[in-house]
């Protein structure tokens, strides 16, 4: 067990010029956990916040490896960054990690950050250091699926920024914005070749900027979830994942523009909208635009059925669908994109159950364009400029219903060949 710093290490430890603190986080040289004592670098001996959550650099150290061993909760911050310089690790031990998530004051992230104003985490450009090894691979060839610590919980910050960071292996999701607003999210890595979960987040999230990140994962490259505005992804390499998707449960509502300027590469979906069958609520003025997809089952995917298959069977489709009852969507444009259509060879490796969760009725597998939707919730969904062929040289197809699309869409609405209408050139 740590004990507690005295006084006199951190006076060498705290460096305070006109206000601003910097705050070098200290190594368990014995091995030990070591955000313990970051967590009591903010508390002052009668218990109150020490200056550290204000007008503060707190540094994780170049050239050392520290113990990321337990969840770190943060409080409000204002005008505080957070610089990962040196690397951080996760325990190897499953059993003794699933602990930490279990227990009742898990903050519901390794790294929470609870609020505040002008904060940001950092990390480095050197390729040798600050990375966050999560030691994913062993939680997924031990098909451990309880108790996985997401990882950074950037939550109810107002001007905010998270730039050159580096995950290697996570084991669950990896950030997360909920609450936040007017936050850059750019310069990103995240490094998760098996199927690990989710790269960012932006959930009941305002005016959230993600750009020129880097993704390789088994899940969605980005989620924009329930109550999220004006969230903006662009100037992306994602790899491996489950796409660039927009999702919303029930009864929640969504505006925002998305997605600009991709190269996707070997994955599941591109571009993809899901709700839950069943699940009302409303999202409107959604572009995609610019994207380059190599190698993608379904590179434009819009569904009103979707479900976790971690959760449960496949829900029944009714034959007569209440429109009240599934998310309306209005305003969708996906607009310049081109690419290959994966339509030989494996699909993808996440399947557990049969039919496998991403089945899709009557589809041949060469389709570039699924709608999937509900009489009556569809409004203005457009494509221009698609161009795609398969990989092995078949007719390029789409899945289209014509008693549940009206519009022109840019090509024939109809469960067979892709033909552009004058709307998608």
């Amino acid at each position: 067990m740590l004990t507690p710093i005295s006084f006199l290490a951190f006076t060498l430890l705290v460096h305070q010029v006109l206000g601003w603190t910097t705050f070098v986080v200290p190594h368990n040289l014995s091995g030990g956990d070591d955000m313990p004592t970051l967590t009591a670098a903010f508390v002052s001996s009668n218990g109150t916040t020490r200056s550290l959550a204000v007008n503060s650099t707190i540094i994780f150290k170049k050239g050392i490896t520290y113990n990321f061993f337990s969840a770190i909760r943060l409080p409000v911050l204002q005008n505080v960054e957070i610089r990962i310089e040196g690397n951080m690790s996760y325990l190897e031990d499953i059993p003794a990690l699933q602990a930490v998530v279990a227990a009742k004051e898990y903050p519901g992230a390794m790294m929470t950050f609870t609020g505040g104003t002008n904060v940001t985490l950092r990390g480095t450009t050197d390729r040798e250091w600050g990375w966050i090894d999560g030691h994913g691979q062993a939680w997924w060839d031990a098909m451990q699926q309880i108790n996985r610590p997401h990882g950074i919980w950037f939550h109810n910050i107002t001007g905010g920024t998270i730039r050159d960071m580096k995950i290697y292996k996570p084991v669950g999701w990896n950030y997360q914005t909920t609450g936040s607003s007017n936050v850059h999210v750019f310069g990103n890595t995240i490094l998760a070749k098996s199927d690990t979960d989710v790269g960012f987040d932006a959930t009941r999230a305002t005016s959230i900027l993600f750009e020129n990140n880097y993704v390789v994962n088994g899940d969605d490259c980005i989620t924009v979830t329930n109550g999220s505005v004006n969230i903006t992804f662009r100037d992306a390499y994602c790899e491996g994942s489950h796409g660039l998707s927009t999702t919303i449960g029930s009864g929640s509502n969504n505006t925002f523009a998305m997605g600009a300027n991709f190269l996707y590469k070997s994955g599941l979906y591109g571009a993809r909208f899901k709700s839950f069958t069943g699940g009302p609520g409303l999202t409107r003025n959604v572009t995609y635009r610019n994207i380059r997809f190599v190698d993608t089952v379904f590179p434009i995917y819009v569904t009103q059925n979707y479900f976790d298959q971690e959760r449960g069977t496949r829900p029944v489709i009714p034959a007569n669908p209440d429109p009240n009852n599934a998310t309306h969507i209005e305003d969708f444009s996906f607009e310049n994109f081109s690419g290959t259509i994966r339509d030989i060879g494996p699909k993808e490796g996440s399947c557990i159950s049969d039919p496998c969760w991403f089945f899709v009725a009557n589809a041949t597998g060469r389709e570039v364009v699924i709608l999937d939707l509900y009489p009556g919730t569809a409004t203005n969904v457009r494509t221009k400029n698609i161009v795609a062929q398969t990989e092995s040289g078949g007719e390029v197809d789409v899945l289209c219903n014509t008693t549940v699309i009206t519009n022109d869409v840019g090509f024939i609405c109809q469960d067979g060949a892709f033909i552009r209408t004058k709307p998608g050139i």
